[in-house]
């Protein structure tokens, strides 16, 4: 049987395997070395991040990100806050058409604290000064 290479060329095919071996060798070699971990995205630990809102000062894109909240309850919040004033607590927010207890207890944890209404500082002119 003839061989189809002549003997020139099944030396250099025959070196470029080689070479191929050892790269490939020598890769993993370093890649073992370096002892790199890598991570399975599927594996990867979850990490949680906390959301949270001042109804008194977000924008509607911000407050629609909230659950339960879609693009017209977060415009019919702002315009409320436009026109009758900020928020003073949480339950003030159902003064908004749409939003009842159960809307506001599910969005608690999601809005950031509000000082208490005896807390909030008054009109300077009706407190006396001492």
């Amino acid at each position: 049987m003839r061989w189809f290479l002549r003997r020139g060329d099944q030396l250099v095919v025959a070196s470029i395997l080689v070479m191929a071996v050892l790269s490939g060798v020598a890769f993993f070699g370093i890649q073992k070395m370096r002892s790199i971990d890598y991570i399975d995205i599927d594996e990867a630990p979850s990490v949680e991040y906390r959301f949270l809102v001042d109804v008194n000062q977000a924008d509607w894109p911000e407050l629609a990100q909230l659950p339960g909240i879609g693009e017209t309850l977060a415009k019919r919040i702002v315009q409320s806050r436009e026109m009758q004033g900020p928020f003073l607590d949480h339950s003030d927010l159902q003064r908004v058409r749409g939003i009842g207890p159960r809307t506001v207890d599910s969005l608690r944890s999601y809005l950031l604290p509000m000082p208490e209404a005896e807390a909030i500082a008054s009109d300077a002119s009706t407190i006396p000064a001492s």
